[in-house]
């Protein structure tokens, strides 16, 4: 059964979808099927696989958690041949809305992924940058979450909110939920700042941190522009071996569980 993870943070601006594309596609070349979920309506992840969601605007998120469609009609082939996505569509913010009134509202993803979740290796989900119904059904249908930070000290303290909704997840929705850990994104060693708020989070978080840091990297912030992730727009560059220690990490993490 594939395991299921969240990159999740309600903070916008942390790297959150440059590391949900960039996990996902290094997972694939190390030669895991994976398929990646944009639960964001901004839908940056599926433009960021070169997908425009105007393209076969039916065929996305939204319509996949109101039950429309299976998800596995959503699947699309990315340009990685281990690698799938279920787009993302500005539809998806009417969702929100609608699941007011639905019954068992936080479960309606999990439920739409049970029959494809054997396909996979890994399943990894870009949350929206907030904590409403659609963060709440990916946390529910998830069985960890990671957690991009940004080594500024108002980053730290919006890690309180989303520690507290993943709290309230595990105690009232899904107690398996875990915290896969915390990965410091856009990390300039020439920055003092950076270096010690990475210094806080080992000492409050522990082993919860990854050892691998996502350095910052202009080639990594123009790749989503061109449609491909890091690994597959310049193999050169810090970001592709950064994500690659990354998905190393979680996979001899979850060898070891």
């Amino acid at each position: 059964m594939g395991k299921i993870i969240a990159i999740a943070n309600q903070k916008g601006g942390v790297g959150k979808t440059t590391t949900a594309i960039n996990l996902a596609a290094s997972l694939a070349v190390l030669e895991k099927k994976v398929l990646i979920i944009d639960a964001d309506p901004q839908a940056n992840t599926t433009s960021g696989l070169n997908f425009s969601p105007d393209n076969d605007e039916k065929r996305t998120l939204y319509e996949v958690i109101r039950g429309d469609i299976p998800a596995e009609d959503a699947l699309i082939q990315t340009e990685l041949q281990n690698l799938h996505m279920i787009p993302s569509h500005i539809n998806l913010v009417g969702s929100e809305i609608e699941m007011i009134k639905w019954p068992d509202r936080e479960s309606y993803l999990k439920k739409a992924l049970a029959p494809i979740r054997d396909r996979y290796d890994y399943i990894i989900i870009d949350c929206s940058p907030s904590l409403g119904f659609i963060t709440v059904n990916c946390l529910t249908a998830a069985d960890s979450v990671m957690i991009p930070v940004q080594p500024e000290f108002f980053a730290l303290e919006g890690l309180a909110k989303l520690l507290q909704t993943i709290r309230l997840v595990q105690n009232n929705i899904n107690p398996g939920l875990t915290i896969e850990g915390f990965v410091v994104t856009m990390f300039d060693g020439r920055t003092k700042v950076h270096s010690q708020v990475v210094m806080q989070l080992r000492e409050h978080f522990k082993d919860l941190v990854f050892n691998t840091i996502i350095q910052r990297s202009i080639r990594l912030s123009e790749a989503p522009s061109h449609g491909k992730p890091i690994v597959l727009y310049d193999v050169t560059n810090n970001g592709t071996s950064n994500y690659l220690h990354l998905a190393e990490e979680v996979l001899t993490k979850n060898e070891d569980n």
